[in-house]
């Protein structure tokens, strides 16, 4: 029986002016208060999705959010840390040496902020993600030693293509590789994926992923559509992700959330 619906927040419950529309709110705060878990699985920090947990009333005691593609889960009323899953500085030196030798932008996030780095090509980072996020200059030396999430390297969709098909093996193998959207891709720990994520919060939560529906649309997405008793994919999303789900929905402009929802709860 279905009884956490988790969703992916770009290009998936979010419509193209990165708004949860009335429909699939009214939808969701319903299903919400019927007893059912709504999270958010984002690759974003808490404070840059905190309008929408508001905006759908996510702030009761057994709430939580996911967090950094699966890097982090947090309970949404204190904001307490339910899991974590960390990167080190050092962790990024081979992927800062290949940005370098290639001329590619790359930013690195903590928990907290993004660090654009100025020793790279500037990154367009800020302006494609739109969103809540403090940025901060620096050079990949002058980084503190401290635990981080992830790297972002934010360019022209055909220019990602170009990066990712002439990668070398060596970057491949030492970090988790997602496109979250077109423009964006993400380095994370081999470790980190959104079902993993989604797994230690069913864990606390004494479900299980045959309790579990997830709605996404992108690469970021394909661990916790496969793991879900019921992985749909927007229509929006490229074929081959359309392959992956369990079941399509309309496109994140048109509702598919609340469409899917209403057609499966009745």
């Amino acid at each position: 029986m279905i009884k956490l619906i988790a969703l992916d927040l770009d290009n998936t419950l979010l419509n193209s002016n990165k708004e949860i529309s009335e429909q699939n709110a009214t939808t969701l705060k319903k299903l919400h208060n019927d007893g059912f878990k709504v999270v958010l699985c984002t690759g974003r920090p808490i404070n840059a999705v905190w309008n929408y947990v508001e905006q759908l009333n996510l702030l009761q005691p057994d709430d939580y959010t996911v967090t950094f593609n699966g890097g982090m889960v947090i309970r949404n009323i204190d904001k307490k840390v339910l899991f974590q899953d960390s990167l080190s500085l050092n962790d990024f030196k081979l992927l800062h040496d290949f940005a370098n030798q290639n001329s590619l932008p790359l930013d690195i996030l903590d928990f907290k902020q993004v660090y654009s780095l100025v020793d790279l090509v500037q990154s367009d980072y800020k302006e494609v993600l739109n969103a809540n996020l403090k940025f901060v200059s620096a050079s990949f030396n002058d980084l503190p030693d401290q635990k981080y999430s992830k790297a972002i390297m934010s360019a022209s969709s055909k220019k990602l293509d170009d990066v990712r098909r002439d990668m070398p093996d060596i970057i491949k193998n030492n970090y988790h590789i997602v496109r979250s959207q077109p423009q964006i891709m993400e380095f994370l720990k081999p470790s980190v994926n959104k079902a993993n994520g989604l797994e230690r919060l069913l864990e606390k939560l004494n479900l299980n992923f045959s309790n579990l529906m997830t709605f996404g649309d992108a690469e970021n997405d394909i661990e916790m559509l496969k793991a879900a008793k019921i992985g749909v994919v927007m229509d929006n999303a490229k074929t081959d992700i359309k392959k992956i789900g369990d079941d399509i929905t309309l496109d994140h402009d048109q509702d598919g959330v609340a469409y899917y929802l209403k057609k499966y709860f009745k």
